[in-house]
């Protein structure tokens, strides 16, 4: 049985989950793989948020749930303004 004086440590992994460039990434490889128009793909998800704009293949539409639609939009916008100003 363990003492109850004493102060127990337990380490808490860091967030490994990718991140939203990288979840990008993957779902534009996945789309343009399969044909499709990955920015007119993309725009239909986050303007509906039917995620039947996005392909399963390479668990793509899975990858993209697991990110907010306004974190997707301001990954992109802060891009947008630091390659524009």
């Amino acid at each position: 049985m363990h003492e109850v004086n004493h102060t127990q440590f337990f380490k808490v992994e860091k967030n490994t989950a990718p991140n939203v460039r990288e979840i990008l990434a993957a779902v534009h490889h996945a789309l343009t793989e399969q044909g499709y128009n990955p920015v007119n793909q993309i725009v239909g998800y986050i303007m509906s948020g039917d995620p039947t704009y996005i392909t399963s293949y390479e668990n793509a539409r899975s990858l993209i749930m697991k990110v907010e639609r306004d974190e997707i939009i301001e990954e992109l916008l802060c891009n947008y303004i630091k390659r524009e100003l």
